[in-house]
């Protein structure tokens, strides 16, 4: 029986939902890896030699970069049976090459650029085909050249980006090359002659893809507070620094709170209820992906007004201590559609009302406003965003998962 069970790959019903403790560790690489993208960020809004917007785009070029590798790992492991041998030993690849990119983070534009393409592609490619050499093509052999006929169509520009000296160029080349690898994420990697094919598409564990994503949202929450913590233990501690901590700290828990409020807690029945479970699957990552953006430049937001909370507010910042929290509560309603069909009105007005701060801001006339006021500010909406989900959830019965597709 355990003979049998090394030899196969795809899941059944006998294997275990929770993920294994060989996935949580490779969680930790992506904890390191959020930690330096967050650092990066935090520098190009304080220090300015790079630029602000600058900074932004390239932090979200390795952002997509790093999401791509471990959402592919994530779907492979909630259709495959995360125990089985050659699994395991893809997951270790995924740990080592995701390691070296995280430690290319800092520089990835500048003298580490080669390092962070070729290890993204190298490791993209390598475990492609040593799934399909030593797994004999099984599952699906045809599922491994789909997916390197897309790799071949970014690999290139990654290369390329990578060796060339001028930031620019690179800029541009890997932004078509992560175009091109969510197009082929996204569609299921269409292929001449052989189509299209989501990963998953025969059977998906639902209970361990839910788990999976929820954990990382709770990774991203936990950069967030290694941010807060690491810019406080460095302050003075100060009355206003330690309001800045304060609020900090409460906007997390807010964060929490409204990821989890209902929709949040039921992805696994979500996907058991699908009509087409591998398409609610990618739409999921998608989702989540753009909170755990909000939520690694809502935690730059947080450094910046606890270091500074009564100095000068740079328009800038408004994109971190506003624009974090919209792109949160954005992905958090498109995850809610996803399990319900439908957005509440709280998401719609949250977003909103942090979109109306930001111009009333930005207007030529602008009001004294320091940074811990802003960060109040959005903080204010992130409640009454969590309040009405409270009295929403008092005045109407429990919901059902009825995705629309």
């Amino acid at each position: 029986m355990r003979e049998q069970r090394s030899d196969r790959l795809l899941r059944d019903d006998a294997t275990r939902q929770r993920a294994t403790f060989l996935e949580l560790f490779l969680d930790l690489v992506f904890v390191f890896a959020l930690t330096r993208i967050s650092a990066r960020l935090i520098v190009d809004f304080t220090d300015g030699q790079r630029g602000v917007y600058a900074g932004l785009g390239q932090a979200l070029l390795l952002f997509l970069a790093l999401w791509a590798v471990w959402s592919v790992t994530v779907w492979s492991t909630s259709w495959l049976d995360p125990e089985a041998p050659v699994v395991q030993t893809v997951i270790i690849m995924t740990v080592v090459g995701a390691m070296t990119m995280a430690v290319a983070v800092p520089d990835a534009f500048g003298a580490r650029a080669a390092l962070f393409a070729i290890t993204l592609v190298t490791l993209q490619i390598g475990r492609v085909v040593y799934f399909h050499v030593a797994g004999h093509g099984r599952p699906d052999p045809y599922q491994s050249i789909r997916i390197l006929f897309w790799f071949g169509l970014s690999t290139p520009l990654w290369v390329v980006g990578g060796l060339v000296d001028d930031g620019r160029v690179r800029g541009a080349l890997w932004t078509v090359a992560v175009l091109i690898d969510y197009i082929g994420l996204f569609l299921g990697w269409p292929t001449p002659r052989l189509g299209a094919r989501r990963i998953g598409v025969q059977m998906i564990a639902a209970e361990h893809l839910a788990e999976r994503y929820q954990q990382f949202l709770l990774i991203a929450l936990g950069e967030a507070i290694f941010v807060i913590g690491l810019a406080f233990s460095g302050s003075e501690f100060h009355t206003d620094q330690t309001g800045g901590f304060v609020l900090a700290l409460a906007s997390t828990v807010l964060l929490w709170r409204i990821y989890f409020h209902v929709a949040g807690g039921m992805l696994g029945t979500a996907v058991d209820r699908s009509r087409d479970p591998a398409r609610l699957a990618t739409d999921m990552a998608f989702a989540h992906m753009i909170m755990i953006a909000g939520i690694v430049l809502t935690g730059v937001g947080f450094e910046l007004f606890i270091a500074e909370p009564l100095g000068h507010l740079p328009a800038t910042w408004l994109l971190a201590i506003f624009g974090g929290p919209a792109l949160f509560l954005a992905g958090r309603a498109t995850l809610e559609y996803e399990v319900f069909g439908r957005v509440s009105r709280s998401r719609i007005a949250g977003l909103l009302a942090l979109i109306l701060l930001t111009l009333v801001l930005l207007t030529p006339v602008r009001l004294h406003v320091d940074p811990l006021t802003a960060g109040a500010a959005a903080a204010v909406v992130l409640l009454g965003v969590a309040g009405a989900d409270t009295r929403r959830s008092h005045r109407h019965p429990p919901e059902t998962p009825s995705p629309p597709f």
